[in-house]
């Protein structure tokens, strides 16, 4: 089950108090303080790991608890630090304060740690008050609670290339003739309940992950069909790919629909270039290409999934847009021979 989003309540450990104690020891005349401090209570700490792809674990419980500290005790010994939590979460977790809404961080990269709640600091014993006028003191202090809070967890596919169209739109058939992938495919609305990734491999080493994003209707981002569940898994793709169906009734309809409602869900969307892929061709007699109206798009292609046709040229120019993006990314000079060539 792909779960995107979960709800949990995290508590860090409180620190260990500190110890009263005196010195006794055979040949010493005069003692003095010994009381240890106490130990730091153990953090909450989210970890990237890229085993996870869905956040499924966190539906099943809510509440986590790092390690209490010891407390402080005699002869200076210090209370032991509690036990950190540490809890792995999937490549692309936006964590934020469910009561405030704002956000805490994001963990990107594999072994990306964010630290959710501190633990509380541990009290100082008596020993840590001996001044030359009060050589024995009786005073200490107890440790601090850990910090207390609730945090949404929200999973954002991170994708190279992000495949966006209305139901049936032939979505899911291209990712499975460009890759591994094994999404649901057949002739009803919303055979795709939920995002997939495959990675799409060239003839050489070169490849790039793709995501298959659930169908979008019209007022989707109103919450229509499967509303912006997963329009949120657009916001990390480097390129999007509009597909639409060379048997929908307007071409041109569909196509400003697709990009009306990105638009509307988040108007940040526009800044993400895109590629417009005419599917199912192989409906049409030779030659298969139709006219479109879409000057914001990086390109048109005419593509059949079934066929194979187009899907080379596809792919290259895929390869090429992404490797252009992170060289942006990245803001270096470097030159890719491989875009260069394919523009011309």
């Amino acid at each position: 089950m792909f779960v995107d989003q979960a709800t949990i309540h995290v508590k860090a450990g409180a620190g260990g108090a500190g110890a009263v104690a005196f010195r006794r020891e055979k040949g010493v005349p005069f003692g003095g303080p010994s009381g240890g401090d106490g130990g730091k209570g153990g953090d909450v700490v989210l970890a990237a790991d890229p085993q996870l792809e869905t956040l499924l674990d966190y539906s099943y419980r809510e509440h986590y608890k790092a390690g209490r500290a010891g407390h402080g005790e005699g002869k200076k010994r210090h209370g032991a630090d509690g036990d950190d939590l540490v809890l792995p979460v999937p490549l692309g977790t936006v964590v934020k304060d469910a009561e405030t809404g704002d956000r805490v961080g994001e963990l990107l990269a594999p072994g990306d740690r964010l630290i959710v709640a501190r633990g509380g600091r541990g009290g100082r014993g008596n020993a840590a008050f001996a001044t030359p006028t009060r050589q024995a003191p009786r005073h200490w202090e107890p440790g601090s609670w850990g910090e207390e809070r609730s945090l949404l967890l929200e999973l954002k596919l991170i994708a190279d290339v992000g495949l966006v169209g209305e139901p049936n739109a032939g979505k899911s058939t291209f990712l499975a003739a460009v890759s591994a992938a094994r999404p649901k495919i057949a002739e009803y609305p919303f055979t795709t309940l939920a995002p997939n990734l495959g990675v799409a491999e060239l003839s050489d080493v070169r490849r790039f992950v793709v995501a298959d994003i659930p169908g979008l209707i019209e007022g989707a981002h109103e919450g229509k069909g499967l509303g912006t569940q997963f329009l949120r898994h657009i916001e990390r793709t480097r390129t999007l790919a509009m597909l639409v169906p060379i048997d929908s009734p307007d071409l041109q309809a569909t196509y400003r629909l697709l990009r009306n409602e990105l638009l509307a869900h988040d108007a940040a969307l526009d800044r993400i270039p895109f590629c417009v892929l005419i599917t199912k061709v192989d409906l049409l007699p030779a030659p298969r290409e139709v006219e479109l109206d879409a000057p914001e798009a990086w390109e048109i292609f005419h593509v059949s999934s079934v066929t194979r046709e187009g899907l080379t040229d596809v792919l290259e120019a895929l390869w090429a847009r992404v490797q252009e993006e992170k060289r942006e990314e990245r803001g270096d000079e470097e030159r890719f021979p491989e875009l260069e060539e394919w523009a011309r």
